[in-house]
């Protein structure tokens, strides 16, 4: 079925079942970021891949939302589908209720929208009853599965085995994480608590899977109650250690189809449900006093112990290996042609995947060439498949999984002769960078806070990017984790000491070039003064930053003083791995940079 048929298909059962619209977000049932496969059905009815966005069909018009990171890839990608692009934060955008207010008021149908109860949290539910009530009374039906009824080839539900991840990796054992996570579940006045979040339940219960591409997650829910904690999860995915392991650890074990019915019988007094994480379909099952309240998982799991961070940067220096090994074959091989953005990746992979306690990508590798890199999220296809020039700008953003850590890490790196404007817009994005790292702040603050110190130097050139700055790094798990970020949106998350968050600002021209530079940070003390406790950043990210594009004359001494050091550090902790070529190059990369 084309998107065509697909739309006709959905509409069939919108008129089946007395809708006027019907909304698909990206979500599944535990409001996850990246979803498996089964829950793309937002992908599925739209033809738009990216991470985040929601699709909306009526009986004669169809609109996607979704972010400034794939304004141009989903641009290309609903050409031709009967899509509307919905540029979320844009002027004149209107929201998901306000189009459909006005949609359906033209087509004089059905006042009922639809979603899917399942998958959609408690929190978007309701705001979206109160919205739509306010466009001339639209009502919103939550107990349909529509994809059910059209998705024929839909895939299955994962089933990947469970593993366990060692204590020396975990640093903690799940017996005494439930243990304080129940005391803050009591601090919060509640006597027990839903867990819906997969890498919330996987550092919890010190268990990883591979439910999920590049999340090593395991599809499940966890009850946790005062005296017993019970994981709901498709049996057939442990063996019988890991079912003795959580035996031990104190955790029972029944079918993930039965976490509504756990939740009719939960006998405690009242029970805290994450309105952003559980569902709507689950918080109608609960017949207990609810205390709703962001779940506790998130901070505790945030703040990494000693053995999270040295695996951090056990991984981290394995990566830089990969890393230096991969770019100094890069320009060589792309000078003697052949070679691609795919192939490219496929090289990178291949190096990092020879490495000790590696289990896979942590995200899918982007490789922008020139013009492909001002496509934020942009992903190599067959169609798309630029072949490298040894001149301009590749940016290349990847990470792996390893056992002990995960990495992110983003380069910009000149193949040739850059153009002025590229080495300007490059130097600029290098200072934004750089001005973060330097970066010394009291504990506690948000990220929000610090936002503007990273984009000081491209806003004074009239320069700015729509997204993030910084985002949380989960110690052998999702890339991108916990409540604190670096954005220019209030994010409330204070940042503390043993935090991991990256630093990536980057400039994106369309249709010319993209720019981002990004490492991996720790949160560190900085000193305590009168003033109380101020923090710092340490970089985790080994790898050279490429020089050849910098215009020196906009480097402040400071910046180039940083620069160095960094290049140092980097050299000092990769060279004893490295011999004869990698050595050398490595060597030049990190040479002192002169004013």
């Amino acid at each position: 079925m084309n998107i065509g048929q697909r739309l006709e298909a959905v509409r069939e059962v919108l008129r089946r079942e007395h809708l006027a619209a019907f909304i698909f977000p990206t979500t599944d049932p535990h409001q996850s970021e990246y979803t498996a496969d089964h829950w793309k059905g937002r992908q599925w009815v739209s033809g738009f891949d990216g991470s985040a966005g929601t699709a909306v069909v009526t009986l004669t018009a169809a609109a996607l939302w979704t972010d400034s990171r794939y304004f141009i890839a989903a641009e290309q990608q609903l050409a031709g589908t009967g899509y509307r692009l919905m540029k979320q934060k844009v002027e004149g955008t209107p929201t998901i209720a306000e189009w459909l207010g006005r949609q359906l008021a033209e087509e004089g149908e059905s006042t009922e929208v639809g979603i899917d109860g399942a998958v959609a949290s408690a929190t978007t539910v309701r705001e979206l009853i109160a919205e739509l009530r306010k466009q001339g009374g639209l009502t919103l039906r939550t107990n349909l599965d529509l994809l059910a009824q059209v998705w024929t080839a839909r895939p299955p539900m994962p089933q990947t085995p469970v593993e366990i991840q060692p204590l020396e990796y975990a640093g903690e054992t799940a017996h005494s994480k439930i243990d304080r996570l129940r005391r803050e579940i009591f601090r919060l006045h509640a006597d027990g608590m839903l867990v819906t979040a997969l890498d919330d339940i996987a550092w919890t219960l010190n268990i990883r899977g591979a439910d999920v591409h590049c999340n090593p997650v395991t599809i499940s829910y966890l009850l946790i109650a005062p005296q017993r904690a019970t994981l709901y999860i498709n049996k057939v995915k442990l063996s019988p250690q890991v079912t003795a392991y959580l035996k031990g650890e104190g955790v029972d074990v029944d079918d993930y189809d039965r976490v509504g019915e756990g939740l009719s019988k939960y006998s405690e007094y009242n029970i805290l449900l994450d309105p952003d994480e559980v569902s709507y379909s689950l918080f109608s099952k609960v017949n207990r006093p609810v205390v709703e309240a962001q779940s506790p998982v998130a901070q505790m799991k945030c703040v990494k112990n000693t053995a999270e961070i040295e695996g951090f940067r056990r991984a981290m220096e394995r990566d830089g290996v990969a890393m230096v090994r991969f770019l100094r074959w890069l320009k060589p091989a792309v000078e003697a042609g052949g070679q691609t953005e795919m192939s490219i990746d496929r090289k990178l992979t291949a190096l990092r995947a020879a490495l000790p306690l590696y289990r896979g990508l942590s995200f899918d590798t982007i490789a922008g060439y020139e013009a492909h890199g001002a496509i934020v999220h942009y992903e190599a296809t067959a169609d798309s498949d630029a072949v490298l020039k040894p001149e301009g700008l590749l940016l290349l953003d990847s990470g792996a999984q390893y056992q002990d850590g995960t990495t992110d890490i983003t380069r910009t790196i000149a193949l040739g002769p850059v153009t002025a404007e590229q080495r300007r817009v490059y130097t600029l994005v290098l200072k934004a960078h750089i001005q973060l790292e330097m970066a010394k702040f009291p504990s506690g603050i948000s990220g929000t806070q610090i936002d503007a110190i990273a984009r000081q130097p491209l806003w004074r050139e009239g320069l700015n990017y729509l997204h993030g700055t910084g985002h949380g790094v989960g110690s052998y798990l999702n890339v991108h984790e916990g409540l604190h970020q670096i954005r220019m949106e209030h994010r409330p998350a204070p940042l503390r000491q043993g935090m991991t968050v990256t630093d990536e600002p980057g400039i994106y021209l369309e249709g010319r070039f993209g720019v981002r530079i990004e490492n991996t940070l720790l949160i560190t003390q900085y000193r305590h003064t009168e003033c109380g406790e101020f923090l710092q950043f340490e970089p985790l990210t080994l790898c050279p930053i490429d020089t050849e594009p910098i215009d020196t004359s906009l480097l402040t001494p400071e910046e180039a003083e940083w620069l160095n050091a960094y290049h140092h550090m980097v050299c000092q902790r990769l060279g004893k791995y490295l011999d004869g070529d990698d050595a050398e190059w490595l060597q030049k990369k990190c040479s002192p940079l002169t004013l």
